[in-house]
């Protein structure tokens, strides 16, 4: 065996990140091209055929798509070359092939030759991948995706860090509470992606109230109350009109979107369903909980006015986090028992040069 360069295997550990970061849900560290594109624009392909970025941009931009798929020029090679780990057999028989033979014979300017190659078929495409960045850069920015940026920079950062203090590589496989914390933070992640777009894109909210799981109207009444206590706190009634089709009953909590940010809680004293039969829109009664201050008295702007619109929602904007887990040192033996045990792989211990 011949010992690898150091900065293969600190390549391999920067590559395992950006790989298990791009696992988790509204992580933008690693990203395919085509997937982004595909999340704004609709084309007339099937899923397997937008994977094409020729094609895809084609069917954005007008044009017509079984060019950038078909076409070939005088030597038989595909003008728009495959974007992606599948090549063209034709490049390969005819003209890498070839070129690789002479560069293992020895021949002069064999290895400019093959660098001439994969120029040709790697240039479109990187010109393809930033014309796609051109056409995102013109759509406007969802208003939440600056903090899963700067959860993105962290994660960078943190594992930075721990390359500068000379902790070991990832192992193989993770161990069973490291794995059950990752499927944790990547489910709490998907759950809080999904509400933020919903808050962020009227489109997807559309859906969610076609679901019952969010529902918009008008406020037409508003009755001041309070909680019972030593410490009064407002606790105002509103009447809520709503077409929508809510699976709310009494008791259940909902939310809106507050021009602070955070939300604001409600619960459901009433519910009578509407009719569509007959227009006649659905009317809640919400108790609003929280957002309105420290005092007896709600600060201005924290209680809806009648005749405001507004827009609840029965998910949590901020999903909270489940049970805690166990420290990695008391897996319990069900689960392959505590990192380093008999019943558990190990990872892979830290070398002075590691080997191809």
């Amino acid at each position: 065996p011949y010992p690898a360069p150091p900065r293969v295997p600190l390549l391999g550990r920067w590559l395992t990140h950006y790989a298990e970061r791009a696992r988790v849900p509204g992580s933008c560290l690693l990203l395919p091209m085509t997937g982004l594109l595909t999340r704004h624009w609709t084309t007339g392909q099937s899923h397997l055929e937008d994977q094409h970025l020729g094609a895809l941009l084609a069917w954005i931009r007008g044009e017509d798509p079984t060019h950038a798929e078909l076409a070939r020029d005088a030597r038989g090679q595909l003008l728009v070359p495959p974007a992606g780990p599948a090549t063209d057999p034709a490049f390969d028989n005819r003209l890498l092939a070839p070129a690789m033979a002479r560069y293992d014979a020895g021949v002069p300017g064999a290895e400019k030759e093959i660098a001439d190659l994969l120029h040709t078929v790697l240039h479109p495409t990187w010109d393809a991948v930033w014309t796609g960045l051109d056409l995102l850069r013109e759509l406007p920015e969802a208003p939440r995706a600056a903090a899963r940026w700067r959860g993105d920079r962290w994660s960078y950062t943190g594992h930075r860090d721990r390359v500068r203090a000379g902790e070991p590589p990832q192992p193989r496989r993770d161990d069973a509470v490291t794995a059950a914390r990752k499927l944790a933070s990547r489910e709490r992640a998907q759950a809080e992606l999904d509400a933020q777009e919903a808050l962020d894109d009227p489109l997807v909210m559309a859906g969610r109230r076609l679901t019952g799981e969010a529902f918009a109207g008008e406020v037409t009444d508003v009755v001041m109350a309070y909680s019972e206590g030593k410490r009064p706190r407002p606790r105002p009634l509103l009447t809520f009109r709503t077409a929508d089709t809510p699976h709310a009953a009494a008791g259940t909590r909902v939310y809106r979107d507050t021009e602070s940010g955070k939300p604001q809680t409600a619960e459901v004293v009433s519910y009578e369903p509407g009719d569509p039969a007959t227009d006649t829109p659905a009317e809640l009664t919400l108790r609003l909980t929280d957002r309105m201050g420290r005092g007896k008295d709600p600060d201005p702007g924290s209680i809806p006015d009648p005749g405001e619109r507004l827009c609840f929602t029965l998910f949590e904007h901020s999903p909270r986090g489940g049970p805690g887990l166990p420290d990695p040192e008391d897996t319990p033996w069900t689960h392959g028992g505590p990192p380093g045990s008999l019943t558990a792989e190990s990872a892979d211990p830290p070398t002075a040069e590691d080997f191809l």
